[in-house]
């Protein structure tokens, strides 16, 4: 009992020392005021010392004491500017923060205060000393009711700058850094992906355990790649109506990954080089100037050009071309924003072979031609139409191209391998939009020209017509999806023409440019995320981040191959919120190839199945701070094969895919 009650009695001392030590500024509420010099005061422990500091460089602290019932008040006279500033009050070995808010007359004239005159009267002529001053617009300190935290990282100097990305920064665009209408914004992004995987592995004939006797070995794979981001995007105009008058934009990104594999000639072809590889890549990926030219109505409608390496997708989902590279484009609206144009012309450079960034100043001899228009609101509000022209002209002249790797890209080693140009255009329509609360999502593209001398078809067999090959196939798809509250179920079909005649003088299998498509499940998909190579002809099934079964030697720096077997992908999927903070996508593909044809001319092999197998996949995108500043995914991935898979890859067991993505950014 004696025991309960001196727990009791000194949990209550330990509640009044903790009272008593409380120290408080203006009712714990911001402090806003219009003048100076101004009153503070608050509560602190009784008769004691209360020291007040308001930061900011050349201020001295502020000394007076508490009453005996604890209150205290000081008449501060120090000369502060309009801004947000901290204040802290130390008493009593507690600690208390409050924001003060300073709003005074700047120099900066605003309208003087006009009220309507009579009717009839004699016009007033206004003095100027009636005007009242006004700070510039970014320094304009909100009243109490939008009180908005003050900066809380290291600043670096007297301007605004800022270590806090969260309030307003001069490194962030929220001041101008030259004059009043010049701004700076720096991004810096670590982006750190860690994925494990099994994918088809030969073994090969010097294997790496000595107990692999079968064709295929072991598929496990280990990948890390830690991508280090930086960009300067300095821009010149009042941009929160207007377009941006001038622009120069700069993005830099280190790249750093390492493979581990359980095969020997995966990571490099002599098997002398083992089973993991360490690469490292610095490329100025992004550099370019903006401009816009002329005004062309009083809506802001208006048309720029911007020259240099630039990001450029030429329609909404990436089907074609979707790509950051070297060019001119011409853009801008019409119409109050309803039509936007696009008029670009690309010189390619050479990818990186393991981390996929530009190699600087090193042209591959291959130009891209886009026009395109949007069109708003198009048949019903909320519907938006484009139409498109794209045009691809490879010409790699007579060298091979070896990738970094030390293998064999341009032209593709199979069959005729033979350098060989292409000219391919590609006509499309694509739509996104909403009836009600059905989403759908559409694309349609038809692609012609010539192929000089494509490795599967080879030469005319009849040597009637040479060794070209015309082009002619299409591409479709379309997803619908429905809104209801958090969750949106989808219902996807793509589909890619294959080719069921490899010998004729017609490649009738689509393939794109460079493609890069957010469809049926994105980066989370197996099939989409990962590259299936084709073992022992230097060609994959499917690219890594592409859907098209085209058979390509690579898709950063191989060429497009029209005579494939084409695809048919059925998906079915569901993305919840599940919280404000928390979003799941879940997806499950059918895919079967549109023809065998291809693949059994290049494995002479008869009667393969075409059916690819089913692709389930779940990912998970979590916002901690319900910010793009701090961003965590995740995603795990299964590939069960059907019969056709089965038949090139002679195994049905189940593939996997595992791999979490942290992104920060400042």
């Amino acid at each position: 009992m004696r025991l309960r009650v001196s727990l009791v009695a000194l949990l209550l001392l330990l509640t009044a020392l903790t009272i008593s030590a409380q120290v408080t500024i203006n009712r714990d509420r911001a402090v806003f005021t219009g003048e100076v010099p101004f009153t503070l005061w608050g509560t602190a422990p009784p008769n004691s010392v209360v020291t007040i500091t308001v930061d900011s460089p050349g201020l001295q602290p502020v000394t007076t004491a508490a009453g005996p019932d604890g209150s205290w008040s000081v008449l501060w006279t120090q000369p502060l500017r309009t801004g947000v500033y901290g204040i802290t009050v130390t008493a009593g070995g507690a600690t208390s923060t409050q924001d003060l808010r300073v709003q005074l007359e700047g120099n900066v004239a605003r309208q003087p205060q006009i009220v309507e005159e009579p009717r009839f009267a004699i016009p007033r002529v206004y003095d100027m000393d009636e005007n009242t001053e006004l700070t510039d617009r970014w320094r304009i300190v909100p009243p109490p009711y939008e009180l908005d935290e003050p900066p809380r990282g290291r600043k670096i100097g007297d301007r605004g700058a800022t270590l806090d990305p969260y309030n307003k920064n001069l490194l962030k665009g929220d001041y101008p850094i030259r004059g009043k209408d010049t701004f700076l914004v720096l991004t810096g992004i670590s982006d750190t992906t860690i994925e494990s995987r099994s994918l088809p592995t030969p073994s090969g004939p010097s294997a790496a355990r000595v107990d692999s006797f079968t064709f295929f070995g072991d598929n496990d794979q280990g990948m890390v790649i830690q991508n280090l981001i930086l960009t300067a995007d300095l821009y010149q105009g009042l941009t929160t109506f207007q377009p941006v008058r001038q622009r120069f934009r700069v993005t830099a990104i280190g790249n750093y990954t390492h493979l581990n594999v359980a095969e020997n000639s995966v990571v490099k072809p002599d098997v002398r080089r083992g089973t993991e590889r360490n690469d490292g890549r610095l490329s100025v990926q992004e550099f370019f100037y903006e401009r816009k030219l002329a005004d062309l109505s009083p809506y802001f409608d208006f048309v720029s050009v911007r020259a240099g390496s630039q990001q450029f997708s030429s329609d909404f989902r990436g089907f074609v071309f979707s790509d950051t590279n070297l060019g001119v484009r011409l853009f801008g609206n019409y119409g109050s924003n309803r039509y936007q144009y696009n008029l670009a012309a690309f010189e390619r450079l050479e990818k990186d072979t393991n981390s996929g960034l530009n190699r600087n100043f090193v042209f591959r001899e291959q130009q891209v031609g886009v026009a395109n228009v949007y069109i708003q609101d198009f048949i019903r509000k909320g519907y938006t139409q484009s139409f498109s022209i794209t045009h691809q002209r490879d010409r790699p002249g007579e060298k091979l191209h070896f990738d970094r790797n030390g293998i064999l890209v341009r032209p593709a080693p199979i069959g005729s391998f033979t350098p060989h140009d292409i000219d391919a255009t590609y006509v499309g329509q694509a739509g996104f939009g909403h009836f009600g609360r059905l989403n759908v999502d559409h694309a349609l593209y038809y692609v012609f020209g010539k192929d000089s001398h494509n490795p599967i078809a080879g030469p005319d067999p009849e040597l009637r017509r040479g060794d070209e090959i015309d082009i002619s196939a299409g591409m479709a798809a379309v997803e619908l999806s429905y809104d209801r509250d958090w969750l949106r179920p989808r219902f996807a079909l793509f589909y890619a023409s294959g080719d069921s005649k490899p010998r004729d003088r017609t490649g009738t299998g689509f393939d794109s440019i460079f493609d890069g498509p957010a469809f049926a499940g994105g980066g989370f998909s197996f099939f989409n995320r990962l590259g299936i190579r084709l073992s022992q002809t230097g060609v994959a099934l499917v690219d890594r981040g592409s859907l098209i079964t085209s058979l390509r030697s690579s898709k950063d720096e191989g060429q497009s191959n029209f005579v494939n077997p084409g695809v048919q992908l059925v998906s079915l999927g569901l993305d919840i919120e599940v919280t404000l903070r928390l979003k799941a996508i879940l997806t499950a593909n059918y895919i079967r190839m549109d023809s065998t044809a291809a693949v059994e001319e290049l494995l002479f092999q008869g009667d393969i199945d075409n059916e690819l197998g089913a692709d389930l996949s779940v990912g998970l995108r979590y916002r901690p701070f319900f910010t793009q500043q701090w961003i965590v995914v995740g995603g795990i991935a299964g590939f069960i094969p059907g019969r056709g898979f089965k038949d090139i890859y002679e195994s049905d067991n189940p593939l996997y895919h595992v791999f979490s993505n942290i992104i920060l950014q400042f």
